[in-house]
């Protein structure tokens, strides 16, 4: 391992009608040390309060996606998208050359809770798109979003994959890291994972991993884990 992100020691902003806890620096949160992780800029937790939300903004050259493990986003942009993105749902906009756009929770009396997740394109100036589906968990890693759109993913413009990675309790898994380096989140559930010579490490909900070199092996105990596993280039 050769980064670790405590979820306790995040960044933590309350606004009243949100709440979101930063793995790395984002707005008002700064700390040099995590900046990111190779093309990996933002993962934020954000819950959001019923029916508020985000107003319009705008984004340039970065590929945003939204996780949404607890209610309905309520998604409008300028390319003339207005979709609801539920619980299960994944959702991709490439910014490109700019969009703007707002997030709302679309329920009057349920908090939402989603994953907001950016990362570098591999390429600036593009065209703006936005993507959107339902991804079902085929194996105990599933893509979610690939340079290719393999398996039924979704398309990124960079040279990286993410993946859902769901593990019963009481048993084990192998990562391999495909490319210069990986990285690990746990949405939920908690594991000991480990890599050839090293300890065996904890890592629970909110946690972040950075890996390059060897596979690591993720151990459950009496809890199944559910986590995003991040396939990235060098930096």
């Amino acid at each position: 391992m050769d980064y670790f992100r405590p979820a306790e020691e995040r960044g933590s902003v309350d606004l009243g009608w949100l709440q979101s806890q930063h793995s790395f620096s984002f707005a008002n949160y700064y700390d040099p040390k995590h900046m990111g992780y190779s093309v990996l800029r933002v993962i934020n937790q954000d819950t959001v309060a019923p029916a508020q939300g985000f107003a319009t903004h705008s984004h340039k050259d970065m590929e945003i996606i939204s996780y949404v493990t607890q209610g309905v986003v309520e998604h409008v942009d300028s390319m003339g998208n207005r979709y609801q993105v539920p619980a299960g749902d994944i959702q991709v906009m490439s910014a490109g050359t700019g969009v703007s756009h707002s997030e709302y929770n679309a329920s009057d009396s349920e908090p939402l809770e989603f994953l907001q997740i950016w990362l570098k394109p591999q390429q600036l100036g593009l065209a703006p798109a936005y993507q959107q589906a339902n991804i079902q968990q085929r194996q105990t890693l599933t893509p979610l979003v690939t340079p290719d759109g393999r398996d039924g993913s979704l398309l990124m413009k960079q040279d990286a994959a993410l993946y859902r990675l769901t593990l019963p309790a009481h048993s084990e898994f192998k990562l391999e890291v495909m490319k210069a380096c990986a990285y690990l989140h746990v949405v939920s559930g908690a594991a000991k994972l480990q890599q050839t010579g090293r300890e065996l490490h904890n890592i629970r909900v909110g946690d972040g991993a950075g890996f390059s070199g060897e596979p690591v092996l993720l151990l459950t105990e009496d809890y199944p884990l559910e986590a995003l596993w991040f396939d990235l280039p060098s930096a």
